[in-house]
């Protein structure tokens, strides 16, 4: 909470709270003291520190005479008591690390009490201390409580009981233990000795403590990783529990042990080290909590005695006991005095570590305080749940770490879950409605499932608080993707819609059964919200969501198909498609437990319980659906849209119970009904639900198999009987009218779905739709609509043709010689009317063409052998030149397309955007299969690569695939590729715009950034990469220089701005390298004549980027960089631990932490020139980094020797202090970081599968860049 935002809450909380104190007068006490009267909690004058007493007495700070623990709700009455105090809270509003001079000079008045030794109440007896292991005896003993809490393998009340053994023997000994045990918790290697205990302040041991502490590593027992530390945090708040309750009764009033350690917690909670504030603030706040809970035992009693002394009082004068009335006042009285010491305690805990640490810059702290006081609220409701402690959590709700909203959702949750509590959350829930609705859309998943669910307990039981505009805020996320969030949203629509409803009648502790129209009543409401809210297009997702608090209604199977199949219900064609949806979707659910696609569950399986569960399931919608599904699809028949789905309903029977049941009949009306469906039919969805159905049924273990082979003949023959008589009219016939064109479209259609799972070759259709396409092809007076079923038809019965032969292959060696080449001649005869059909007018045909062809290609290469298929060599099939020119013309044509040249503009429906982004991406995922199987040449893959960054986001992902596979076949000619995709492109841009001016146009531009995701591409491993990388450079500088200008023109050769895209692939460079590409690009330029004095820009450009001194970190012989992450966080982690929590969100880029010496984070001078402007993460070592060594004497005459590319340098000074900003490590990271995150997975595989003893070129030898290879 920033500075002065506290005040300005608590003024709008003061103005909304007109109500006194709702809690009544009872006998019940509370922490208030009995003889304060109601009034208002935001008076100053009215609140009393019970520490404040303690100051000048030098013994506790807890006066009886006040004991009131409630916080106002201004903080100007609570955090302002005084002058001092209210200096000391304001500074620490606005951070938690103020300079220690200011600490010292202003403490916290909670505090100062607490500041005081034991000395004064118990004076030292003398004795020496227990010495442990051998010890000094100025030392205290070995922490065995410390070993025995992380153990976690005592009883822990034992252990409890051994320290106060030990204590009751040596009172200082025994604390002292007590004093080290947290001290170790907090990960400190010092001890706090009898000396220091004795001479020492807390604060001054604390800053003793503070000095001595080793935060190396960052880590400490709450945090530290690992198997024996997992457990430490449960175990050190069991300890801290027992400790009170082992105390209750005795030693927890003895005002020596718990002061002195309240007085530790506290100023442990104010430290600086994060460990401390940590672990110091979760004791504090568990042994608040303990203390809790004995207030509450300590007024449950006092309650009793006062029932108890009023019995008594009551008696007649003979039958009165003086005594016992006697005994009850003093146990009143002594109760009365332990209530008051337990409020002090409690008191000191709240204002000197909750009001402090629970806006701490630590999210762990806060959501640790956040917990706490929820636990309070909800144990001991009748002092701690008032709006004075109600505001904390209200604040809290908008913290910026999901842990600590977490935190608050459940606390609240836990207070409306109380029936009796909710008449006191009026006045909070007003005021921070409005923004638990909000959390409802919160990005993190985990708290905006609190958030419903806490909305859902509001709506059960504050009736009326939740407007019809929050509700509306929720249903939207019964369609959200993740399904615990769905779920709780379902949860809130059921509860809020249904439940008043259709709830269910409990008689005599019973649930009666609904009754019919209730069932109905959940179906018309679900059907209404469904179709009148308009949020979604699939029911399925509002099934899935409402399963688990629903599911009982939503199986009720019978009240669904009575609604559809009653003829006088009045449901109209969109709520009856609707309700056949959900009848599917709740069908499916039941039988498999799955959720809808692109809904994400966390669970891996189900229980046995759930399995058991769902096989019942499963056999109760399959007995009362079989009987009803011919009479569905009799209803419905006429309807696309609704027989489609019903015929998805066989997939979730159990079909054995057509045998079991004897519902053979039922079966062969289905049939009948499939039948008429089929030829009725021609849409896709449904005649592809057709063909799955009868598949399904067509098993031959099954009894009825022959009744379902029977049919599916009776079918297939109707089918091809008439494809037959229709195909003759169409050879026949010169013209064909719209009906008979739509008739053999819609018969193809069919046999080509059911030629899809069934096979179909003893019809032999392939000869009749060959001579269909091949008229098709050479007169084009075939319809398009009647071409794309042919083509599919022909494609299905190659591959049927190939699954018989490679089946008789296995069990016969021999395979018929004949039967192989004539289904090698199908084959290469149907790739030559695909190939035909590429440059066809209708682009449907070009595509269903390439789509088929690249499936048959992939199918008959040379990886149909694999596996002992050795037999099937003869039709392993390679496509010629032409046809590979061709299918990379296509692509081009098809796929890498502007969104402008797709001719929808921005009357386009998004859906149908959509699918046209899906078809062109499947359509270059069959041509990347191609090249990664060895049927296409891996040249033609630098068509694909060249268009990886101008399409990153629509094939992104397939170029990104095929880029690692193809380095995983062959690295050197994968780098080969990427050379030749940019000599394409820049050969390109060089036709249309001429060589002037070239390096500044846009284009160029987006090549140099192709260049860099490139060079990103090779990963860290630079010894593995080298030669591959010096080769390339020497390739492209032969590019760049291929073509000389005309002799006597002064100007450049034209393919000299390649050099600038070069110069992206620099930081990949060895040192020797460099210098060697320097020579070689100087013997280069001697033969290209230049004006003397004028420098070219691109050969200055790419020399300044060999340049050694360029390097800024050169990566070593391993390869592995230094994490981007740790060089933008800072450069050291206790600096960033210090940084506020707004700046962990928001950086602020003005902030200039130091630099600190000898480190990677260090950045020198940026260059004045072009170039590569991002610093360069492998070259030179750290030493030349930090130091800035300028080149010899021979690499700087041969670096500047061209006087026509003499570059001037700026090398870094030797001052280390300079300041780094985070401005600039944003800008030399931001644009690399996305790619090289993506690449990494290219890397580790190169890892794996490559040694530097690949390498066998030495790259230092001058052979390698022979400039007679020029």
């Amino acid at each position: 909470m920033q500075k002065g935002s506290g005040g300005r809450l608590c003024r709008s909380w003061g103005h909304h709270r007109k109500l006194r104190d709702p809690r009544p007068r009872s006998t019940m006490p509370t922490l208030r003291s009995s003889s304060s009267q109601p009034q208002s909690a935001s008076s100053p004058s009215r609140v009393s520190s019970p520490l404040q007493g303690a100051v000048a007495g030098g013994h506790r700070g807890f006066p009886a005479s006040s004991s009131s623990v409630t916080v106002p709700c201004d903080d100007r009455a609570s955090d302002q008591a005084s002058e001092g105090e209210s200096d000391s809270v304001s500074a620490d509003e606005g951070s938690d690390f103020e300079d220690s001079l200011r600490r010292n000079v202003k403490k916290r008045v909670a505090k100062r009490p607490l500041k005081t030794t034991p000395v004064a109440k118990h004076p030292k007896k003398g004795s020496q201390m227990v010495r442990g292991h051998g010890q000094k005896e100025s030392e205290p003993p070995a922490s065995d409580l410390f070993d025995a809490v992380k153990a976690a393998k005592s009883d822990m009340q034992s252990l409890v009981d051994e320290w106060l053994d030990s204590y009751k023997q040596d009172q200082d000994a025994g604390f002292l233990e007590l004093v080290n045990f947290f001290i170790r918790s907090c990960g400190c290697k010092g001890t706090v000795t009898q000396e220091m205990f004795r001479k020492m302040s807390n604060s001054e041991i604390i800053r003793h403590l503070t000095e001595q502490f080793n935060e190396d590593s960052g880590d400490y027992p709450l945090t530290a990783p690992g198997p024996s530390w997992k457990k430490f945090q449960g175990s050190f708040c069991e300890f801290v529990r027992t400790l009170v309750f082992r105390c209750q009764y005795g030693l927890l009033y003895d005002g020596f042990p718990m002061d002195n350690l309240i007085s530790l917690l506290t100023g442990l909670s104010d430290s600086q080290v994060r460990a401390f504030r940590h672990t110091s603030t979760l004791a504090a706040m568990t042994l608040m909590t303990s203390l809790v809970r004995v207030a509450l035992q300590l007024s449950v009693h006092k309650d009793y005695n006062h029932r108890q002394y009023e019995a008594e009082r009551s008696k007649g004068p003979g039958q009165r006991a003086p005594e016992r009335l006697e005994s009850l006042l003093e146990k009143r009285k002594e109760l009365q005095e332990h209530q008051e010491e337990i409020e002090g305690m409690m008191n000191a805990l709240f204002r000197g570590v909750f009001v402090h640490r629970y806006r701490d810059v630590l999210p762990e702290i806060r959501a640790i305080c956040i917990e706490e006081i929820g636990c309070w609220m909800q144990s001991y409701s009748t002092s701690f749940l008032t709006d004075s402690y109600l505001k904390y959590i209200g604040w809290t709700l908008h913290d910026k770490h999901r842990e600590v909203r977490l935190k608050c959702l459940k606390a609240l949750k836990g207070l409306y879950s109380n029936q009796d509590l909710t008449a006191r959350l009026e006045l909070f829930t007003s005021r921070f409605k409005d923004r638990m609705v909000s959390m409802v859309m919160d990005r993190e998943y985990d708290v905006a499932v609190e958030a419903v669910k806490l909305l859902t307990v509001i709506l059960k039981n504050m009736e009326g608080v939740l407007t019809d505009g929050d509700c509306e805020s929720v249903y939207p996320v019964v369609y959200a993707s993740n399904r615990a969030l769905a779920s709780a949203a379902g949860e809130f629509l059921y509860w809020k819609l249904f439940y008043p409803e259709c709830e269910t009648r409990t008689v005599d502790g019973k649930e009666q059964r609904q009754s019919p129209c209730s069932q109905r009543t959940f179906f018309r409401l679900l059907l209404s919200f469904f179709v009148e809210s308009e949020l979604h297009d699939h029911a399925a997702y509002l099934v899935d969501s409402l399963w688990d608090c629903a599911g009982s209604q939503l199986k009720n199977w019978e009240s669904l198909t009575s609604l559809l199949l009653e003829k006088d219900q009045n449901l109209g064609d969109v709520q009856e498609s609707t309700l056949i949806e959900i009848l599917v979707s709740s069908v499916q659910q039941a039988s498999e437990g799955h959720p809808p696609v692109g809904r994400v569950t966390g669970r891996k399986g189900l229980t046995p319980k759930e399995r058991k569960i769902q096989a019942n399931d499963k056999v109760k919608l399959t007995e009362h659906l079989i009987p009803l599904l011919p009479q569905l699809l009799a209803k419905f028949s006429a309807d696309a849209e609704k027989v489609a789905p019903l015929l998805q309903l066989l997939s979730y029977f159990d079909l054995n119970i057509y045998c079991t049941r004897r519902l053979e009949k039922h079966l062969e009306l289905f049939l009948q009904q499939l039948q008429e469906v089929v030829v009725k039919h021609a849409e896709p969805a449904v005649l592809e639900a057709g063909a799955h159905a009868l598949y399904l049924l067509c098993n031959p273990e099954f009894t009825f198999f022959s009744r379902v082979d029977f049919a599916r003949s009776q079918l297939v023959d109707l089918l091809t009987d008439r494809f037959q008589q229709e195909l003759e009219e169409l050879l026949q016939s010169s013209f064909l009218d719209e009906d008979e064109v739509y008739s053999l479209a819609a018969t193809l259609k069919r046999l080509s779905a059911f030629y899809n799972a069934h096979d179909l070759t003893r019809w032999e259709l392939y000869e009749p739709c060959y001579r269909l396409l091949r008229k098709a092809v050479d007169t084009g007076e075939v319809p398009h609509q009647v071409m794309l079923p042919a083509l599919t038809l022909v494609y299905f019965s190659i591959l049927w043709t190939l699954t018989h032969v490679s089946g008789s292959g296995a069990s016969q060696p021999l395979s018929p010689q004949k039967q192989l080449m004539s289904l090698k001649g199908r084959m290469v005869a149907f790739c030559e009317l695909c190939q035909s059909c590429l440059s066809d007018v209708a682009p449907e045909i070009q595509e269903q063409a390439f789509v088929l062809l690249s499936d048959l290609l992939l199918i008959f290469s040379p990886q149909m052998i694999v596996g002992g298929r050795d037999f099937l060599r003869p039709l392993v099939f390679f496509p010629e030149a032409t046809l590979q020119s061709e299918l990379a013309s296509f692509l081009m044509d098809h796929v890498f397309i502007q969104p402008g040249e797709l001719g929808g503009g921005h009357s386009q429906e998004d859906h149908l955007k959509i699918e046209q982004l899906h078809q062109r991406r499947r359509l270059l995922a069959g041509f990347c299969k191609l090249l990664i199987y060895g049927v296409l040449e891996m040249d033609a893959a630098s068509d694909v690569f060249k268009h990886y960054n101008k399409f990153y986001n629509d094939y992104g992902d397939i170029i990104k695939e095929t880029l690692t596979r193809a380095r995983q076949i062959d690295r050197s000619h994968c780098s080969r590729i990427l050379l030749l995709s940019l000599k394409q492109l820049y050969t390109e841009l060089l036709q249309e715009q001429g060589p002037e001016g070239l390096n500044e146009l846009p284009a160029f531009i987006e090549m140099r950034d192709l260049a860099r995701r490139f060079a990103l591409s090779f990963g860290p491993q630079q010894l593995q990469n080298r030669d591959l990388v010096v080769m390339l450079h020497k390739e492209g500088i032969k590019f760049s220089l291929s073509e000389l200008p005309a002799a006597g023109s002064s100007g450049q050769p034209p393919n000299l701005a390649f050099l600038e895209l070069l110069s992206e692939f620099s930081p990949r460079l060895f040192h020797q390298d460099k210098q060697l590409l320097l020579s070689y690009l100087e013997k280069c330029l001697q033969h290209v004549s230049q004006a003397p004095g004028h420098p070219w820009g691109p050969v200055t450009t790419y020399c300044h980027s060999l340049s050694p001194m360029e390097n800024t970190a050169e990566a070593s012989l391993q390869g592995y960089p230094r994490s981007k992450k740790r060089r933008i966080e800072g450069p050291s982690r206790r600096h960033r631990e210090d940084i506020s929590s707004s700046q962990e969100e928001s950086l602020q880029l003005t902030s200039m932490p130091p630099t600190p010496t000898l480190t990677s984070t260090a950045v020198k001078t940026r260059q004045p020139l072009g170039g590569l402007e991002e610093m360069e993460e492998e070259g030179g070592s750290e030493s030349e980094f930090t130091q800035g060594q300028p080149l010899s004497g021979t690499q700087r005459s041969e670096f500047s020797s061209p006087h026509h590319f003499r570059i001037p340098l700026n090398p870094p000074g030797p001052d280390l202090g300079n300041q780094l900003t985070r401005l600039s490590l944003m800008e030399e990271d931001e644009e690399e970081l996305e790619i090289q995150n993506e690449s990494s997975e290219e890397w580790q595989y190169t890892n794996k599968h490559s040694s530097p003893s690949e390498h066998g070129l030495d790259l230092l030898d001058s052979t390698e860049l022979n400039i007679e290879d020029f």
